[in-house]
């Protein structure tokens, strides 16, 4: 897949499998269809773990969350070492606007969650919210913050 991201590139470990493309997940440890969505998340995973220091022993993928008495999968969850939740991320596909309802998504599953950051990326914008759970006020930041730095903020 040769879709231009505005994400770091990075060697990843692409096969066929009966008859079509995988991508090595390296948080699920194995390999899954590579579609756009995936190609995003992908690259997201590396740039949390490779340049925001994020532990790849501390992030889920496809969390299971029941929203209204629905399962759904939140694409990307990192923890803190206490086994809190402090990110949550929805990745779309590239050519997949982000508008107020990807927003209005990844919130609600982070009503179950209670991360105290918010993040949605089609690979190509990303927009990261700081969210103060007592008021449910969030704040756009300009830049996405250090693993460090959301775990101090989540302390």
């Amino acid at each position: 897949m040769d879709t231009e991201l505005n994400l770091p590139p990075f060697e990843a470990l692409i096969k066929e499998q009966e008859g079509q493309n995988v991508i090595f997940d390296t948080i699920r440890r194995k390999y899954v269809a590579l579609t756009p969505e995936e190609w995003v998340r992908q690259h997201f995973i590396n740039f949390l773990i490779t340049y925001k220091g994020f532990p790849k022993g501390l992030m889920a993928v496809e969390q299971k969350v029941t929203i209204n008495g629905m399962p759904q999968r939140v694409d990307i969850v990192a923890y803190n070492r206490n086994g809190k939740p402090i990110l949550v991320a929805e990745c779309k596909a590239p050519d997949v606007k982000l508008t107020q309802a990807t927003i209005g998504q990844a919130a609600r599953y982070n009503l179950q969650l209670q991360a105290g950051y918010l993040i949605i990326t089609n690979g190509k914008m990303h927009f990261c919210c700081r969210i103060n759970m007592q008021n449910s006020e969030y704040e756009v930041l300009q830049r996405i913050p250090d693993y460090h730095e959301m775990v101090e903020e989540s302390s």
